[in-house]
């Protein structure tokens, strides 16, 4: 006891800002963490998706349509029972089935394509102005489908990593669009309240009565098909963040209602200060941890949303493309049975998902940092 009362007595105590303590309730949730290095690593790669990617997104390979994955076939011993410390993997040789008329890929045991780093290969411009040929992986002179190719030989892999630039940045770019409108309707309406609250909210309970992913589809049908993709992409977005903010709206509402009636408030009140410096020094800093949860918790409605409407028809337009278009073969039955290897993209929209999800969930409870 007398050791416990002198450890206390020594202890040293550090006053911690609201940051550190929020900071520190994070680092506790380990599946967050790992949700959160997930995300990076994928935002890193499809911010350089040029040097990370084996091709070019529209390099198309006619010697390799519908190439299965390779991934499986990386081996470190070769038909002879010889180890070799670098991977490789045998080349394929094409043969159409005499019956199905489908192309059949078979080992050629004579020609061995080793797996190198930062090989050169293609020339692209990175970020609009880095020009290089040095590719993160690659076989030389061979061809490398990690994850297959799809009908007229694009390699997946490089597609997938080409599409998370569109599929993960209309959410990130949705939700800065949602957070503005969200935050700005919010506060103005638990703010001033009267008619101003009710006319705002009025409005939002009719637009959250019609179903999301349908004024989705509604507004996409409405985009001119004759626009180039990137005014595609731009509506999209716009339409995202345009009928999103309603949840957002309503919640900071009820937040800004509570902290109306504080005395701080009063104070400010008083002393002189108007309405918007009180609701940008005073409320916003007190409902910001808030808007970052719901900001991190409606990227993946966006993403999922994005999907639905590229796999329909209603989103992303070639020569672009996105995780949802790249699933759009799968609509045919026939295609899934044979060409398995074409669900790929899914994996990565559930991935990216679900890590918003543990994120978004973990700030949720740090965004109180005073509880237990």
């Amino acid at each position: 006891m007398q050791k416990r009362r002198k450890a206390k007595e020594n202890e040293e105590y550090i006053a911690l800002s609201e940051g550190q303590l929020m900071w520190r309730k994070f680092l506790k949730h380990r599946v967050a963490i790992a949700a959160a290095i997930i995300l990076f690593i994928l935002y890193a790669v499809i911010i350089f998706a040029d040097f990370f990617s084996p091709y070019g997104m529209l390099t198309n390979h006619t010697d390799y349509l519908y190439s299965p994955p390779q991934i499986t076939k990386i081996r470190f011993v070769d038909s002879e029972g010889k180890f070799h410390l670098r991977p490789f993997m045998y080349r394929q040789i094409a043969e159409r089935d005499p019956k199905t008329l489908r192309f059949i890929y078979k080992d050629d045991i004579n020609q061995r394509d080793f797996i190198r780093f930062f090989v050169h290969g293609e020339e692209y411009t990175m970020l609009g102005f880095i020009k290089s040929d040095i590719h993160f992986f690659g076989v030389g002179e061979g061809k490398l489908f990690l994850l297959g190719t799809d009908i007229i030989g694009r390699d997946m892999l490089t597609r997938i990593i080409f599409g998370g630039r569109i599929s993960l940045s209309i959410g990130i770019i949705g939700v800065i669009i949602l957070v503005i409108l969200g935050t700005i309707m919010g506060t103005i309406s638990g703010y001033f309240g009267g008619w101003v609250d009710n006319i705002i909210q009025r409005f939002i309970e009719i637009l959250r009565t019609i179903p999301q992913i349908a004024l989705w589809m509604a507004l996409a049908a409405i985009i001119p098909k004759e626009w180039p993709s990137s005014y595609v992409y731009l509506g999209i977005v716009i339409i995202f963040g345009l009928i999103s903010w309603t949840g957002l709206a309503r919640e900071l509402r009820g937040k800004v209602l509570a902290i109306r009636r504080s005395d701080y408030i009063y104070a400010a009140e008083i002393s002189g200060a108007g309405a918007s410096r009180i609701i940008l020094k005073h409320i916003i800093p007190n409902v910001s941890s808030h808007i970052i949860v719901i900001a991190t918790l409606s990227i993946p409605m966006m993403i999922i949303g994005e999907a639905a409407l590229s796999f329909l028809g209603l989103g992303i337009k070639p020569p672009m493309t996105s995780w949802g278009l790249l699933l759009t073969k799968l609509r045919e039955v026939q295609t899934l049975k044979h060409y398995p290897w074409l669900i790929i993209p899914a994996g990565f929209i559930i991935i990216s998902v679900l890590c918003y999800n543990f994120v978004g969930d973990a700030l949720r409870d740090v965004s109180d940092p005073y509880s237990k």
